[in-house]
């Protein structure tokens, strides 16, 4: 049964876990999308799609609860902006997975992950 897993462990122990998360999220946050395979891509997306929904309200709470988990002050920055000026009236969604083939070496399935609106 898989009662009470709510995240993957992707073959790394929690810490390591946790800075790959923080990494994807700053990488996806700065620049719009990234390419990864599909399971960090998903658990990517859960991380941001909160994120983002904690940036809709600017403050500085917000700020620093972002500022904790992200990794540089540009990605704090556009994260305000995107909640802002793209999210501000959609309830939640502003990532899409979209799977684009398997990786040649270890035929790992990969995934682009970037914001739905442009």
């Amino acid at each position: 049964m898989k009662h009470g897993r709510k995240l993957k462990k992707l073959g790394v122990y929690s810490g390591l876990r946790t800075m790959m998360l923080r990494n994807l999220s700053t990488s996806l946050i700065e620049k719009g999308r990234i390419e990864t395979t599909v399971t960090r891509a998903k658990s990517v997306k859960r991380v941001v799609e909160k994120l983002i929904t904690t940036a809709k309200v600017d403050n500085l709470t917000t700020r620093r609860k972002l500022h904790s988990y992200l990794l540089s002050q540009e990605a704090v920055d556009q994260a305000f902006t995107l909640a802002k000026e793209r999210y501000l009236s959609r309830p939640g969604g502003y990532l899409r997975v979209l799977k684009t083939g398997y990786r040649r070496g270890d035929a790992a399935e990969l995934a682009i992950l970037e914001f739905v609106e442009k």
